[in-house]
């Protein structure tokens, strides 16, 4: 792991991707959701920062944003910045943004088998993106297509690229959409819960595989999950994200060693660990709240064991507790 730590909030002037105070709201009937609700961080080329927390807290939609792809409407980015080497996607044409997506940042899907077209092969769905952003004909997008299959470690490529999702196994489909979104070499992997529908021996193949191809193309990753498993093994920095905001931020070993926010060691402490057994593990009660309707304070105060009448009335700010350690909390002395 890296020992570097970049600001959650602080411009940072190597930075491949800086997002700052991100803002996404979803208009419906029944209210507004603010499902990223100021969100920032940074990161570097050849790093991995890992977005944690619940379903519903807002990860996905926050990789959405970033690649503007959320659903408009009743989805709007209603302010912030995604600065792509100081270039801000969110200012640029949607002709320009597809130039973008696929040749400058990629993202891996949850669930291959529905973002993989069933009546298409998957050699050709490869082959497309190759075409779409780089000057080659179809027979040489086959080649690259090819020749991507056989380094996300698919055996027997050349026929493997004639053939449909439907006739690969979810871990097979896995690293068709991998070898989809490297295909053209991109600066940025964003990765949504790429092994959910995987058992856990093909989860840790394709982390792994991540892990390799991230040091083989020098690639920045955002790795979305809820499972801090998967990001002990894999990120550098890690982002806990609840209820629309992050409220914390911290180098793996930090928040390994040193949990700061209550919410973190209630992630932690649901996790069934070897070194450690007890009698049943330990729960957050309650639900994340709805977006429409957070609690004023922090937003975690309703779950939390050692809330006050401060922390259900003033809202925590993200403070630096110790060097490149950050939490949003007002009972960090606590921990």
């Amino acid at each position: 792991m890296k020992d570097s730590i970049l600001s959650a909030s602080d411009p940072v002037e190597d930075a491949l991707l800086e997002v700052r105070d991100l803002r996404t709201y979803f208009y419906t009937d029944a209210g507004v959701g603010r499902a990223v609700d100021g969100v920032s961080f940074a990161l570097r080329r050849g790093e991995t920062l890992g977005l944690v927390g619940e379903s519903g807290c807002g990860k996905s939609v926050t990789a959405l944003s970033i690649m503007r792809l959320v659903a408009t409407p009743p989805g709007k980015i209603e302010s912030g910045q995604v600065l792509l080497r100081d270039r801000d996607l969110l200012q640029l044409s949607e002709k320009e943004m597809c130039q973008v997506r696929g040749d400058d940042i990629a993202m891996i899907f949850q669930e291959p088998m529905s973002s993989l077209n069933p009546v298409l092969t998957c050699g050709y769905q490869i082959a497309e993106a190759v075409m779409l952003h780089q000057a080659v004909d179809r027979r040489e997008a086959r080649q690259r297509a090819i020749a991507m299959l056989e380094r996300v470690g698919i055996p027997a490529p050349q026929q493997r690229v004639d053939e449909y999702p439907h006739q690969m196994s979810g871990g097979m489909r896995q690293r068709v959409m991998i070898s989809m979104a490297l295909s053209c070499n991109p600066d940025l992997l964003i990765a949504d819960e790429p092994t959910t529908a995987l058992d856990v021996t093909i989860q840790a193949q394709i982390l792994e595989l991540l892990e390799q191809l991230q040091e083989d193309f020098n690639m920045a990753v955002l790795m979305i999950t809820h499972d801090l498993g998967v990001i002990a093994e894999t990120a550098d920095r890690v982002a806990v994200m609840y209820a629309g905001r992050i409220v914390e931020y911290a180098t793996v070993a930090q928040l390994f060693a040193r949990p700061l926010h209550p919410y973190t060691r209630g992630l932690m402490q649901s996790v069934p660990r070897l070194d450690a057994p007890r009698p049943r593990l330990e729960v957050i009660p309650g639900m994340v709240p709805d977006a429409r309707h957070f609690p004023a304070g922090c937003r975690f105060a309703p779950r939390c064991p050692l809330a006050d009448q401060q922390c259900r009335t003033q809202e925590p700010p993200l403070v630096e507790i110790e060097t490149g350690h950050q939490a949003s909390c007002w009972k960090v002395d606590a921990a």
